[in-house]
C-alpha cells in the first residue's frame, strides 16, 4: 500500500464511500454483517475484502506510506492508523467561477484563501503559492475542474510544490471557503469502492 493507485472505472453495481479513519471499524462491522463471512486480500494497491456472497470492497489509504506505516494488529487497523496520521496537504479547488485554497495538517486548516470571481490562472497560482509556502506541504489535493487545476499547477509561481504527489481528485462543484472543511476531511479519509454481488 505504498502509493494510492488511481481509482478503477466505476461499473454498474459499484459505489464509493469516503470513510474517516475513526469510523472505519464501524463500517467494517456493517459490511461484514451484511455479507459475512469476509476474507482480506490485496489488490490494486489497496486492501480488498471478499465476501462469500460475491460482494467486494476495495479500501485505499488517502496517501502513500512514505516510510510511515500505520500500526495495528490487523491490516484494517494499520490502514486506519495510516489515515489518522497528520500529513501536510495543499488543497487546490478550482472551477471557472471561483477557487478555494488551503494548507492543512491532516483535516485541520492552517491557512486558506478563496474567491468567487472568474478564475485567472496567474492570480490563483500566486495566492496558492503564498498559502502553501507558509506551511509544510507534502501532497497536493486537487479538485473541481481538472483542466483548470492543471493550468494553475503549471504556473511558475507553484514550481516549488507542483512536483508533489497528487492525491485523489475531489469532486467539488462550488469551490468556496465553506467547501474547504469537507474537502480537507475527504482528503484524509479512506476511499472504499464496494461492488455488489452479481445478480
Amino acid at each position: 500500500m505504498d502509493r494510492p493507485a488511481p481509482a478503477p472505472p466505476q461499473r454498474s453495481g459499484n459505489r464509493t464511500a469516503v470513510v474517516p479513519a475513526a469510523r472505519l471499524q464501524g463500517w467494517l462491522h456493517r459490511f461484514t454483517a451484511s455479507h459475512s463471512p469476509v476474507v482480506e486480500d490485496f489488490d490494486d494497491g489497496g486492501l480488498i475484502l471478499r465476501a462469500a456472497d460475491g460482494a467486494t470492497a476495495l479500501l485505499r489509504a488517502p496517501w502513500p506510506t512514505d516510510g510511515r506505516p500505520g500500526r495495528g494488529a490487523t491490516e484494517l487497523e494499520r490502514l486506519a492508523s495510516l489515515a489518522s496520521q497528520e500529513r501536510g496537504l495543499g488543497l487546490l479547488l478550482v472551477r471557472r467561477g471561483g477557487y478555494a485554497l488551503a494548507a492543512t495538517s491532516g483535516s485541520t486548516i492552517l491557512g486558506s484563501k478563496s474567491g468567487n470571481r472568474f478564475v485567472e490562472t496567474k492570480a490563483t497560482a500566486e495566492h496558492a503559492a503564498r498559502i502553501f509556502n507558509e506551511h509544510r506541504i507534502e501532497y497536493i489535493v486537487p479538485g473541481g475542474d481538472r483542466a483548470l487545476v492543471g493550468q494553475v499547477l503549471a504556473h511558475p509561481a507553484l514550481k516549488a510544490v507542483s512536483g508533489r504527489t497528487r492525491l485523489a481528485f475531489l469532486d467539488v462543484q462550488e469551490p468556496k471557503a465553506a467547501a474547504l472543511a469537507k474537502a480537507a476531511a475527504d482528503a484524509c479519509s479512506v476511499r472504499i469502492i464496494v461492488t455488489d454481488p452479481s445478480a
